[in-house]
């Protein structure tokens, strides 16, 4: 059916945009990473690789259709950390670059075009500000969407012996206030500095919150000497950096992760219009079934005033191209006696 009249929206008065942020409670227990699905470290929601780079964390085995991607355990130092260049070192190359990679991602460099800025957090254990070795926490984007909501965020890690890890704890929290946090010189976005409030108040990590990503300071874990085990022996958590690879390095990680959990943020932009129905358009249907024989079907004599029902509105370009459609909840009468401004948001 033909539009013969159009109301023109004017750009000031009818057309508004807003932004809509919502939060969702994400809830990681350990139980998930570590002992739900088979003998650690053999789980069947973990999926490691060849390359031996990184590790996956699915909620379920990962060969179910119904399984989903959590996040993605990794490590790796600095070029300048104590430990590079050590004679019994493994995948030392895998673990520089590693470290590199996920700085320059989200640091970038510094003045010099070959020299990557080196993760840094405002007070660590041994009164440096950088960490030169770094346990990171890469959340897959089905679970922050637009980005992990600020102040959210909590870490608890098990501190204690291989047999009990969690007998002892450090609980992380990026609620603290630092004057590091912001998005200065960074190009992952905003960060905030992780906190152990509850004991030494110290920083062990930062979270960068558009990117999605924690990277942890081997310090979170204290001094513990048992830190992995296996047939071997006992290792400590730089002994892990060491003598074992990644794999082996991110199941120990995983045997001390008792919770993670943040709320993410889904931004809904919206255009909103205002459609303004006058006094005097709009009375009449342009449906054929409007008229019986040329005349009014809603009206019972002529000097009735006409009817009319709102059910649809169309956005049309300025080439009355239809671009958009919306349906009313219900008709909404229409007559010479009054006048309509229908809402119209466009989500994307």
């Amino acid at each position: 059916m033909a539009i013969t009249s159009y109301e023109r929206l004017d750009t000031t008065n009818d057309i508004t945009t807003t932004r809509t942020l919502l939060h969702e409670s994400i809830p990681l227990t350990g139980t998930i990473v570590s002992g739900t699905y088979g003998t650690f470290p053999d789980d069947n929601n973990i999926k490691n690789y060849t390359h031996e780079q990184f590790q996956s964390v699915y909620d379920y085995p990962f060969l179910s259709s119904s399984a989903n991607h959590i996040y993605d355990l990794s490590i790796g130092f600095d070029e300048a950390s104590p430990m590079s260049g050590s004679v019994s070192i493994v995948q030392e190359s895998k673990k520089i670059n590693m470290y590199n990679q996920m700085s320059q991602v989200l640091l970038g460099y510094t003045g010099s075009a070959n020299d990557v800025r080196k993760f840094e957090i405002d007070t660590t254990l041994d009164g440096s500000g950088i960490m030169r070795e770094s346990l990171f926490i890469n959340f897959a984007r089905l679970i922050t969407k637009d980005q992990i909501k600020k102040g959210t965020v909590t870490v608890t890690l098990g501190t204690g012996s291989w047999a009990t890890p969690f007998a002892l704890t450090r609980t992380l929290t990026d609620a603290s206030a630092s004057a590091t946090e912001g998005t200065a010189n960074t190009l992952g976005g905003d960060y905030g500095v992780l906190y152990d409030s509850d004991s030494d108040n110290l920083a062990y990590g930062v979270v960068f919150y558009q990117a999605g990503l924690i990277a942890l300071s081997t310090a979170s874990f204290g001094t513990i000497t048992d830190f992995f085990s296996n047939s071997a022996g006992t290792k400590s958590v730089l002994n892990t950096f060491v003598s074992c690879s990644i794999t082996a390095s991110t199941d120990a990680f995983r045997h001390r992760v008792q919770n993670i959990s943040f709320n993410n943020t889904t931004e809904i932009n919206s255009s909103i219009y205002f459609c303004r129905v006058p006094h005097n358009k709009y009375n009449h249907s342009a449906n054929p079934t409007y008229l019986s024989s040329s005349t009014i079907r809603v009206k019972s004599v002529n000097s009735d005033q006409p009817i009319s029902y709102i059910t649809t509105i169309g956005l049309y370009s300025s080439d009355n191209e239809l671009l958009a459609v919306a349906k009313l909840s219900e008709p909404l009468r229409k007559d010479p006696t009054n006048e309509l401004t229908l809402r119209v948001r466009l989500d994307y």
